[in-house]
């Protein structure tokens, strides 16, 4: 019987799962020649090529992909005896999060939390940017679970509903005090594709409003500042501006949109890795605004 060990597998599996040897290199937390060599030890284990080059691209040959094919449910399956025997506490790895700004305010600490207190071995990687680039990020195999603004609807993509979130048009107020929308005023939002983007856009069209300019900034807190400060008006999650709403700082100058904002978890559609799906089922428990 030839000699393949359990880290071969190991790394036949990542490559498929991720889809090229950087993306399973850095998963493993090792280098791409590292990756190479273990795969050069199974062909030469085996006689046969896993892969061939395609101009720059490594391409699998048909019985390296029946190989990696056969090696991925024993590999899972392995994982998923050893996290179930612990039940997951003996979990360890990396798990890449991404989050968007607004979740990771609201649910994410608690989810985080839990994690630590229930699979000690298990360390995160927590990333803050803007759906889109999350998805981007998600689909390439550099993050593992992501919270972001949906709906997102994809073939590639499995997601969980984790609540939603009443949306408020808020100006500083001085600038309520000067009448707000009674004339046309600058408006601040989170960059389009953003769903607060369109929502804002839904919004000034369903209440008739002119804006004077419609700006962008990628972080909510700053556009608190700017609106605060007198800067315009902004629609924004009112769980975000509650503070300043009840202080008197922000102001809200028209009716709330009719849409809310809804959020999801989300993993890959063909996520395998037993932790990683431990971890999504669980985010079934979280609700985006808790208070």
């Amino acid at each position: 019987m030839k000699r393949i060990a359990l880290y071969h597998l190991e790394t036949l599996t990542w490559i498929a799962r991720l889809g090229t040897f950087q993306a399973a290199a850095e998963r493993l937390h090792t280098t791409q020649p590292a990756i190479s060599a273990r795969v050069r030890e199974v062909e030469d284990q085996l006689g046969i090529a896993l892969f061939r080059r395609e101009g720059r691209r490594m391409v699998l040959t048909a019985r390296g992909r029946l190989l990696i094919d056969s090696c991925e449910p024993l590999w899972t399956g392995l994982e998923q005896a050893l996290l179930d025997i612990s039940d997951f506490a003996g979990a360890s790895g990396m798990i890449r999060i991404g989050s968007g700004e607004i979740a990771a305010a609201s649910c994410l600490p608690a989810f985080i939390q839990a994690v630590e207190r229930d699979m000690p071995g298990v360390s995160m990687e927590v990333e803050l940017d803007l759906t889109a680039r999350m998805l981007q990020l998600l689909l390439t195999g550099a993050r593992d679970l992501v919270f972001l603004a949906g709906p997102v609807a994809s073939p590639n993509i499995r997601t969980q509903p984790i609540g939603a979130l009443h949306l408020a048009w808020v100006a500083g107020r001085a600038v309520a005090q000067a009448g707000g929308f009674a004339r046309p005023l600058p408006v601040w939002s989170l960059p389009d594709p953003s769903p607060i983007h369109g929502a804002m856009r839904d919004a000034l069209a369903q209440q008739g409003v002119a804006a004077r300019s419609i700006n962008s900034c990628n972080n909510v807190r700053t556009l608190v500042e700017i609106v605060a400060n007198g800067g315009g008006a902004a629609v924004l999650p009112e769980t975000m501006v509650r503070g300043e709403i009840a202080s008197g700082r922000l102001v809200e100058i028209l009716p709330r949109p009719d849409r809310m904002l809804h959020f999801e978890a989300a993993i890959r559609a063909r996520e395998q890795e037993p932790l990683v799906l431990e971890l999504f089922r669980r985010t079934a428990g979280l609700q985006i605004d808790p208070g």
